[in-house]
């Protein structure tokens, strides 16, 4: 039976572990923090200024009020930056 030609070289998809970066996980944010820091989590993950995610939770209130349940339910399910870090690199309450 032939083979059909993929267009791909053997060996082409090998990934060496320096060139891999772990994946992006949405976390509350610990240092831009004004409520429980899932503006500053969020804006961090989408590469955004808090700023503009903040205005957001802001209208979505305004207009319809989804933005309270949205950030409640982002607060309850997200978990901090700082959750699963070893209690030495955990920042000191203040």
């Amino acid at each position: 039976m032939a083979r059909r030609a993929t267009g791909r070289h053997p060996g082409s998809m090998t990934t060496h572990p320096q060139d891999l970066t772990p994946p992006r996980r949405l976390r509350r944010s610990t240092t831009d923090t004004r409520i429980a820091g899932v503006a500053g989590g969020l804006a961090e993950h989408l590469s955004l200024d808090p700023t503009v995610v903040r205005l957001g939770f802001a209208l979505s209130i305004l207009f319809g009020g989804t933005g309270v349940l949205a950030y409640l339910v982002l607060w309850a399910l997200v978990p901090s930056e700082d959750a699963h870090a070893p209690p030495e690199a955990r920042p000191a309450p203040a």
